[in-house]
């Protein structure tokens, strides 16, 4: 086994493709996540209109409008 002197030589497209690849996971990952805020957001919301939706049903059946 023999040393070699070129470990970790990289030239310098090497090191800019690297770097936009993590850039654009990066920003892939702050997307994405931007999406699923907004949807858990909706179904937060969507708990209290089902909710309220139960509620309806359930008086409408016990005033026999059902």
């Amino acid at each position: 086994m023999r040393p070699t002197d070129e470990r970790g030589v990289m030239d310098e497209d090497g090191v800019l493709k690297l770097v936009l690849v993590l850039v654009a996971l990066w920003v892939g990952l702050e997307i994405l996540g931007a999406i699923l805020d907004v949807t858990f957001t909706l179904l937060g919301a969507l708990d209290s209109i089902i909710g309220l939706i139960i509620i309806a049903l359930i008086v409408a059946f016990l005033l026999d409008r059902i």
